[in-house]
């Protein structure tokens, strides 16, 4: 008898389909004679809905799936989910982390030279609309939503002078022409779990799960640990102006944090080091180094 496939959610776009493709591509080379792998596409709420102003939910219909046993796996990109997940629910971490940086995309007019005061950038996120006024207090920060192809095309046809997106995705895509340059972390820490990809399962569903975080790239998930923890503290809500990057070097994982006010006028900052192993508690310190830093909780 024939053992029913395991079947993994992805949302439709260009990109969801290259990062499902890429999770089932490396689970089939370890599973010579295993269960068959299906996949199985979804259109959130936030592929539909692309009104200004909108916090867009690219996950709602992948996790409607999940929880009337249509699929069994979600895959998503992990800075597209809120801390913690409903309930029910476990994430765990793909595979190795992709490129973290932010990534200028600039008109052809534009390239080789900085872009001309009062350029229009487009962006969908208040953490880079924020970065961008602290960079450039003098550019016209504009609402840019749709898929990376959507998004860039509009720079490269002129209509806007710049865009920032992603490096991970347009990498992941095969385009790194279309960047013009990585801004540094200095002054663009990524959102919390930027390329990094999220499996998302029901929580009972326990061997599913060891076998999943058995296949997890180690530092990865110490980092999506960490940074969701970041990301917790403030709520959980993706769309805020909140930047957080982990990192491991000589066995110290460091933990950078900041938050910024809409405007980009006033920044806090955090940075905190200590052991890989305690990756969500050096999250969580570095979040309360920044909301006491920033007044919103009295003592040390």
């Amino acid at each position: 008898m024939t053992e029913a496939p395991l079947r993994v959610g992805s949302r439709r776009s260009p990109l969801a389909r290259w990062q499902t493709a890429e999770v089932v591509r490396r689970w089939t080379a370890v599973r010579a004679e295993g269960r068959p792998i299906a996949t199985v596409y979804r259109t959130p709420s936030g592929d539909r809905d692309r009104r200004r102003g909108q916090s867009p939910d690219f996950a709602d219909a992948l996790e409607a799936a999940l929880r009337d046993r249509q699929i069994d796996v979600a895959v998503h990109s992990a800075k597209d989910l809120p801390a913690p997940l409903p309930r029910g629910f476990r994430l765990i971490a793909g595979p190795r982390r992709a490129d973290p940086h932010e990534a200028l995309v600039v008109a052809p007019g534009h390239r080789g030279v900085p872009l001309p005061e009062g350029a229009r950038v487009g962006t969908s996120s208040v953490r880079r609309r924020a970065q961008l006024l602290r960079w450039r207090p003098d550019l016209r920060v504009v609402e840019l939503r749709g898929n990376v192809e959507r998004r860039v095309a509009q720079v490269l046809d002129g209509r806007l002078d710049a865009a920032v997106l992603a490096a991970a995705g347009i990498l992941r895509l095969g385009h790194r022409e279309w960047i013009e340059r990585l801004l540094p972390f200095e002054g663009f820490l990524p959102a919390p779990g930027q390329g990094i990809l999220g499996l998302e399962i029901r929580s009972g569903d326990r061997a599913l799960g060891r076998w999943l975080g058995g296949l997890a790239h180690p530092a990865t998930a110490r980092a999506l640990a960490a940074e969701r923890a970041v990301l917790e503290a403030f709520g959980g809500d993706c769309d805020q102006p909140l930047g957080a990057l982990a990192t491991e070097r000589a066995g110290r994982l460091t933990v950078r944090a900041e938050r910024l006010d809409l405007d980009g006028r006033r920044t806090v900052r955090s940075r905190r080091v200590g052991d890989p192993e305690d990756a969500g508690r050096i999250g969580a310190a570095a979040a309360r180094d920044l909301r006491r830093i920033a007044g919103r909780v009295p003592g040390s």
